[in-house]
């Protein structure tokens, strides 16, 4: 028998594309699906920078640099809910643009879960609408944290007023997120053991309030160094002492007390004597102190010795006080009009007005152009070789 050979298989001409080793069923079926939709267009994008720019008042190059925090920002609609808090506070147009700029996150905090717990808490510290505004414009990054309700709370009576507060913080924004437990209140202790009160301190750390932030370790350096230039604690002048080493390194403060000793021709103690009087001294430009030796010890021939237990000469204004008020007493002595013997440092100590009455109106009659000379002096306006005019029609 012979054997039936089956027919072979029927060859398609064109392979079917469901077996089309080029194309995928699962491709291809998600292409038909896609063709048979229709086409739906994404919704706009935010564009943070525009926003900043039209809404919030940046100008193009702050919007361009602030739009890099704020990249995740999907919508205006937290935005716009932030700039209505702060326009409620009464944040004019550019105080927002200036508060965005400083901190672009400020448009990211929450209204009601941040902003108005804060603001409920500060207003019942004490604090009105406008003053709160203040502190948003002044410390962003701290407001928009509920710690800020608590922080406020210790430094409202420690500046002892809420302007003081805000001077200071106007000065030095950082202190506000500062722990007051761990660096604040260490630091006010380390004060009160030198001796200063209450206002004292207010007054210093409107002075420095970088102080309170600072590391205890730092303000213990600090209280050091003022002990080594001879100023004791609990006198007048620590506190003063102070402000004038804040900023200096103990190598810089070293080369001034050697300047002050040089240009003054001052012996070791009267450099201390000097420095427990006047402290201030060392926060002066050595261009200053060389300008006041050459007017008061060479021109006007005082001795240093009467300096050094005198400093608040070298405290004072050159130009605008010790000078013009110098030869006013100068020429009243050469010409006989001084009914007492006034020193140097008494006068320029004395107020304006106490020193126009003493020494200026009771000569109208003598010397009729000295009030016009000395106002003349106060302005800058003395000669080189100064002279008050004078009359010999004098009683």
């Amino acid at each position: 028998m012979h054997r039936r050979h089956a027919p072979p298989p029927k060859l398609h001409p064109h392979p079917s594309p469901l077996s089309s080793p080029a194309t995928h069923p699962v491709p291809y079926l998600h292409r038909l699906l896609s063709a048979a939709a229709p086409a739906v267009s994404p919704g706009p994008r935010f564009a943070v920078e525009d926003y900043l720019v039209d809404t919030c008042g940046l100008t193009r190059a702050q919007a361009l640099k602030a739009s890099t925090k704020l990249s995740h920002l999907k919508s205006p609609t937290n935005p716009d809910a932030v700039l209505a808090f702060l326009a409620g506070l009464g944040l004019s147009s550019a105080d927002v643009a200036a508060l965005v700029a400083r901190d672009p996150k400020f448009l990211c905090a929450g209204v009601e879960r941040t902003l108005s717990p804060i603001l409920a808490g500060l207003t019942g510290l004490g604090l009105s609408r406008s003053e709160i505004a203040r502190v948003a414009s002044l410390a962003p990054r701290s407001f928009r944290s509920r710690s800020v309700v608590s922080g406020l709370e210790y430094y409202l009576p420690l500046f002892s007023s809420s302007e003081s507060l805000l001077r200071g913080l106007k000065k030095y924004k950082y202190f506000l997120s500062s722990d007051p437990e761990r660096v604040v209140k260490p630091n006010i202790e380390l004060l009160r053991e030198c001796g200063l009160g209450t206002s004292d301190i207010a007054k210093l750390c409107l002075a420095v309030p970088w102080l309170l932030s600072a590391k205890p370790e730092r303000v213990q350096v600090m209280l050091a160094c003022v002990e080594r230039l001879g100023v004791p604690r609990r006198s007048g002048m620590f506190r003063h002492a102070l402000k004038a080493v804040e900023s200096l390194s103990e190598e810089k403060l070293a080369a001034k007390v050697e300047y002050l000793r040089n240009t003054f021709r001052w012996s070791d103690a009267e450099v201390g004597i000097a420095l427990r009087k006047a402290p201030l001294m060392l926060t002066k430009s050595n261009q200053t102190l060389q300008s006041k030796s050459e007017f008061l010890i060479s021109e006007m021939g005082l001795e240093p010795a009467y300096l050094a237990h005198c400093p608040v000469m070298l405290c004072l204004s050159l130009e605008g006080r010790v000078k013009p008020r110098c030869y006013v007493i100068k020429f009243l002595k050469a010409n006989g009009l001084l009914d007492r013997h006034w020193t140097y440092g008494t006068i320029v100590r004395v107020s304006e007005m106490v020193f126009v009455e003493t020494f200026i109106c009771p000569h109208k009659e003598a010397a009729p152009n000295l009030a016009e000379d000395y106002d003349a002096a106060c302005r800058g306006e003395m000669p080189t070789n100064f002279r008050f005019t004078w009359t010999k029609n004098r009683l």
